[in-house]
């Protein structure tokens, strides 16, 4: 009933229903906007990722009501991190996190947005058209459909991944890609062996890249890596054998076990991982998540990034309904490198030391015999900075 009564106006519609575009749809309709969450893909489904939650994600949820969000999905709570490099191990302590299946957990916020008054639209895509004084045109396509259906938005939020190409070309520029950027793979394993016991993250560290290993709600192993591209040879949606001798590479160069059912897993790769786009905002939109900027996570952080991002845009959104201005597109530059900037700093120097052999050993090492100090880099991937959720006057 809510999309008829205003199929052809809306307050805010948000492209992509990830963390960041679920979180900024459920925060949105909880003030009271009409809000439309639209989704190329069915739902639930399933993402390259390493599905870890951490303390700064939980805080976020926390802050828009949603603290129990991730118990009630049955979230595996993560105590430990095992590090494996060169066939030796390390166990850290982690700052609390949880383990939840990207199907429940994006399943579990898009439905927290239904129930909050938003309206969902899955299998649709969207290309943003003109934009004037009152608002912006986007045009969606229903998977299916020879048809498109145009709709009037005050304010436009994009978060449709790393490689979104719902804004016009003329006015987003090409993003920008890291040279010898590694590039994402991922699978579930029904793998049951105990050598991945629930409440850890595994992380093999090899030449070729990283695997993350972790083991999900429902007692599947959740896979989760970044490659050289050459590691890899062909990346592209038939690549899963090179993406699975990779990933076998890399966990018997670590001394890790191999799991059952990885060749025969069904594989997703991901683009360039390292990237920052062109244009973060412009004429009544804004970027966020993913599509806004990336770099290789660790410990959950590229779930926290999402978050953060999608609680970030409500105030701006707020301010920016009737009065759109350049000064609010800066203003959401600023507050990106100011709530995410720094966490994915840590992240690219982590990322830079552990291509460097002599450095990734001497680092192990201080995992292996001096943890506590190990444990504190940890701490720091984990802090907690919840955005501000009020709304400041229109600049």
């Amino acid at each position: 009933m809510a999309e008829l009564q205003h199929a052809n106006g809306w307050d805010v519609v948000v492209v992509g229903a990830g963390p960041a575009g679920g979180l900024a749809a459920l925060d949105l309709a909880q003030r009271g906007l009409r809000v439309l969450l639209v989704e190329k893909r069915a739902f639930p489904r399933w993402k390259v990722c390493g599905c870890c939650l951490n303390a700064q994600a939980q805080a976020v949820l926390a802050a828009v009501g949603q603290g129990q969000l991730i118990e009630s999905q049955g979230g595996v709570p993560l105590r430990r991190l095992q590090l494996g490099h060169r066939g030796r191990q390390a166990s850290l302590a982690l700052p609390d996190g949880r383990a939840l299946s990207r199907e429940r957990f994006d399943q579990a916020l898009v439905q927290a947005s239904i129930t909050a008054g938003a309206s969902f639209r899955a299998s649709t895509t969207a290309q943003l058209g003109p934009a004037d004084a009152t608002g912006r045109t986007v045009t969606l396509h229903e998977r299916g459909s020879r048809q498109s259906q145009s709709v009037r938005a005050k304010v436009v939020l994009v978060a449709a991944g790393l490689a979104q190409r719902c804004i016009p070309a003329s006015e987003a520029g090409a993003p920008i890609i890291q040279r010898h950027s590694r590039i994402g793979a991922g699978c579930v394993l029904p793998d049951a062996a105990a050598a991945y016991p629930s409440g850890r993250i595994h992380m093999a560290i090899g030449r070729e890249g990283y695997v993350g290993l972790v083991r999900r709600e429902d007692g599947q192993l959740n896979l989760a890596a970044a490659f050289d591209r050459q590691a890899i040879q062909c990346p592209g949606p038939s690549s899963s054998s090179g993406a699975a001798a990779a990933a076998r590479t890399v966990l018997a160069s670590a001394g890790f076990p191999i799991p059952m059912g990885l060749e025969q897993a069904r594989w997703q790769l991901t683009p360039a991982l390292s990237r920052r786009a062109a244009v973060v905002a412009g004429e009544r939109f804004l970027v966020l998540g993913d599509a806004a900027g990336y770099v290789e996570p660790f410990t959950g952080e590229g779930m926290a990034w999402a978050l953060t991002a999608g609680a970030a845009a409500a105030p701006l959104v707020l301010a920016g309904l009737e009065c759109w201005s350049p000064a609010l597109e800066r203003r959401w530059q600023r507050e990106l490198r100011q709530q995410i900037g720094r966490r994915q700093r840590l992240c690219r120097g982590l990322a830079l030391l552990l291509r460097q052999p002599g450095a990734t050993a001497l680092a192990f090492g201080v995992s292996q015999h001096l943890p506590a100090v190990a444990e504190q880099l940890v701490a720091q991937l984990n802090h907690v900075t919840v955005p501000s959720l009020q709304v400041s006057p229109c600049p």
